[in-house]
């Protein structure tokens, strides 16, 4: 909080561009009727078949199979998360000697020490927000396998099956949603790394993770093979 005041008009325009990259892709992507025909909108369509055609079979280990592939991963996004924030944290302890270190880089160091933690605490907040994801995301999943094991037999059309087919789409929905807001977390967390540099370098960061995020959603090639999926 000493260092805000000390924060100048770049400073600030930067973190502006960064919080509004973030927020507003997020907004964009999940809320906004522009963005239902993305990359997470297509998903959550096939997501709903995927509960249909599990419903109908009575051998389920091969969705058991791909929900343990889903859990591994975010357990290893969460795992290394942990790390990341641990290191972070290792870096706040020795603000001093990187303050010496950053002075020596040419785009003018990292300023003071407690600019420097300030900075170090944008990045560690993103990592901390991922790993929040990541572990919900994760317990989500585990909820989805409950369902999993109590899931009927049944076919299309009925009304207890269609019920049960939205409740296991809609909790593979939230668990896959929250493990993507732990990967756009890790995406702008890589952005904020750039204020050591200098407070241009996080915005045009910020702004370069908006377009990759917005290619990767609505114009790459998984998106075309979803969308051209009978």
């Amino acid at each position: 909080m000493h260092a805000l005041p000390h924060l100048s008009a770049v400073d600030w325009l930067a973190l502006a561009i960064f919080f509004a990259s973030w927020g507003g892709y997020a907004w964009y992507s999940e809320h906004s009727p522009q963005g239902r025909g993305g990359l997470i909108a297509t998903s959550h369509r096939f997501r709903l078949k995927w509960a249909y055609q599990l419903l109908k079979r009575e051998n389920r280990v091969m969705d058991s199979t791909l929900i343990g592939n889903l859990v591994s991963s975010v357990s290893f996004y969460a795992n290394t998360t942990i790390y990341i924030i641990a290191g972070l944290i290792a870096l706040l302890g020795a603000s001093d000697k990187l303050v010496s270190f950053t002075a020596d880089l040419p785009f003018g160091g990292a300023g003071t020490q407690v600019m420097l933690e300030l900075k170090l605490m944008l990045v560690l907040a993103s990592f901390v927000f991922a790993y929040f994801k990541f572990t919900w995301a994760l317990r989500q999943f585990n909820l989805l396998t409950i369902l999993v094991g109590a899931a009927p037999n049944g076919t299309t059309g009925t009304p207890a099956i269609d019920d049960y087919a939205q409740r296991l789409a809609g909790a593979n929905n939230l668990a896959g949603d929250d493990f993507n807001r732990g990967i756009r977390a890790y995406y702008f967390g890589l952005a904020a790394a750039g204020w050591l540099i200098n407070p241009l370098v996080l915005a045009v960061l910020a702004v370069l993770v908006l377009v990759v995020l917005f290619r990767r959603d609505y114009r790459s090639s998984a998106l075309r093979i979803l969308s051209d999926a009978p």
